[in-house]
This record gives structure tokens, sequence and C-alpha cells, in this order.
């Protein structure tokens, strides 16, 4: 669910194409993390990569091709979101692996968000990707539904987007310091509000509620 949740290598052509990429995208987040976006250049990620800079501007012509490309790279891996057998501990599980990223050493998941501020391309490439990730989490409600946990109507990207915001806005707005109870705490408060019909697309807006 995070910009550097990948966790399998990307399905991409090989032989020396496929190298360079690696090389160029590797140097690519290495620069972002150790020096910022300022500092991440055409020139600095090919001399980093080890590559001639002119390969690496045929390819990515920009910052923000390059930074579009890792966070594209992202989703092309076998994904998938836990099924432990009730919506709070699927969604305990999910926002651990995000709190986990978001809290990681060197903190590439922070610094790629923070670089989408910078870059229209970076930013249009993150919400490709987290529409990506949220499209691939709805069978995690649908499950739901099926076990009589959360109502039929239930809205899934509502539903996930209630449940691992709390997340982005504590460690990447707020920065607060990292509450590990905080993934548990939220899934349980948006399984009980799920249950109880809080996403049900039939739910009467809030003025017209007793």
């Amino acid at each position: 669910m995070s910009p550097a949740s990948s966790t399998t290598p990307a399905r991409r052509p090989g032989g020396r194409t496929a190298r360079v990429r690696a090389q160029v995208l590797a140097a690519v987040r290495a620069q972002l993390v150790e020096h910022g976006y300022d500092a991440l250049t055409i020139d600095a990620v090919a001399a980093r990569a080890g590559v001639h800079r002119t390969t690496v501007y045929r390819r990515w012509r920009d910052v923000g091709g390059l930074l579009a490309d890792v966070l594209d790279e992202t989703s092309d891996d076998d994904w998938r979101p836990p099924d432990t057998g009730s919506l709070e501990d699927d969604l305990t599980a999910l926002n651990q692996e995000i709190f986990d990223a978001l809290t990681a050493d060197p903190p590439i998941t922070t610094a790629l968000i923070a670089a989408s501020f910078r870059s229209e391309e970076a930013a249009r490439a993150l919400r490709r990707l987290w529409q990506d990730r949220y499209t691939r989490c709805e069978p995690l409600v649908d499950r739901a539904v099926r076990r009589g946990e959360i109502p039929r109507d239930t809205d899934p990207r509502a539903l996930l987007i209630a449940a691992t915001a709390p997340l982005y806005h504590h460690l990447v707005l707020l920065r607060t310091p990292p509450d590990p109870r905080l993934p548990a705490q939220t899934a349980r408060s948006i399984a009980k509000a799920a249950a109880g019909g809080a996403f049900s697309v039939s739910a009467p807006p809030a003025e017209a509620r007793p």
C-alpha cells in the first residue's frame, strides 16, 4: 500500500536494458534518501548508477521521469492484501505494512511522497500507484461482506481510505513519534464503524440522522 512496498521484482524484459534500469532506479532511490530532491539530478543519478548521462536522459528525460518510473515499478508486482479471516485483523495487517514502510530506515517511502509535491509527473505516478493498491485491496472488503461482518452495500474505497489515512496523517503530515499500537487501534475503530454501517452507500447524510 505504500510507494515502497513492492515485494516481488518488476516483471520486465531481461538483459542489459533491465540491468541498466535497475541500476538507475536504485541510484534514484539512494540519491533521494541521502541528499533530497534538490540534489536529484540527471548527472548525479548517472554517476551513481555508473552509466552515461545520455543513457539516462534518453530514456527518462528528466527527474520527473525518473521518479515516475520508480513509483511505476512498484505497481509491477504480485502484492495482494492479507487474508487473516476477519476484517479487523486484515486491516491491522495492512496497516502494519504501511506503518513499517513509513518508519523504515532509509525512509524511501516518505522521501517519494515528499518528492511528489515537487514533481507533477511523480505526483501522477503516485496517484496511479495508490489507485492500483486500493483496487487490489477491495477483495479484503468483499470477504468481510461475505462473512457477514459488514453491510453488503459497504463502499470498499471509502472504508479502505478511512482505515489507512490515519497512518499517513500521523507519520507523514504530523510527524508524530511512531506508536506501534497505531495500526491495530485504527483497524479496530474502522472495523467497528464499518460493522455499524458507517461506510454504507445507502447511509443517510449526517444532517438527516437523529
